[in-house]
């Protein structure tokens, strides 16, 4: 109940203006891109506060360490051991068959730097879950943010991958320079 009332206060007060589509009626894996900053993910918990979505995100588990664990749990976050990324889709995936219920945020494109495609655990969370794509955006050319349209993974690598890049074509990022394009090393082969 504190949630939608600090959405609404921080939309009243941010400098982005929150153009949404509705929120999707059932869990989805809620992809949050371009992450270029760290501003993403206070816009993206801004998002699914104010759109009151159930949602869970992951973070590396650097994140979770000491003071900052009750915290980041508490605001949805399920730590990650990065080092074996097979393991974190297999984790999501315990939790989903074992009956919990949420929306998950993913920033494909992974760490803000040094990347140059993204990260295809999404892809099979989706896939393997039954969970729709939402796609969730930052524009800073237009100071927008928000959700765009939510898709049903369809198995077509390639052909679902271009619907994405289509949408996310003339998003910039709160950073543009450290933005990556999607495209999955996956694309030419089955995910």
């Amino acid at each position: 109940m504190l949630r939608p009332l600090v959405a609404r206060a921080f939309w009243s007060l941010s400098r982005w203006r929150l153009s949404t589509a509705p929120a999707p009626d059932r869990p989805t894996v809620l992809v949050g891109a371009p992450h270029t900053s760290n501003w993403d993910f206070v816009l993206m918990l801004g998002i699914t506060w104010r759109l009151d979505m159930d949602i869970r995100w992951l973070g590396k588990d650097s994140l979770f360490v000491g003071w900052r664990g009750p915290l980041m749990r508490a605001l949805g976050g399920i730590p990650v051991d990065r080092s074996n990324a097979s393991r974190v889709v297999d984790e999501v995936l315990e939790r989903v068959r074992s009956g919990e219920v949420f929306g998950l945020v993913v920033t494909p494109d992974g760490t803000r730097s040094g990347h140059t495609q993204w990260k295809s655990g999404f892809y099979r969370i989706a896939r393997e879950s039954g969970m729709p794509v939402t796609l969730g955006y930052v524009d800073r050319t237009t100071m927008t943010t928000g959700l765009g349209p939510t898709l049903e993974m369809t198995g077509d690598v390639a052909a679902d991958m271009d619907r994405i890049r289509a949408f996310y074509a003339d998003k910039a990022g709160a950073r543009p320079d450290r933005r990556v394009e999607p495209r999955l090393r996956e694309e030419t082969r089955e995910v």
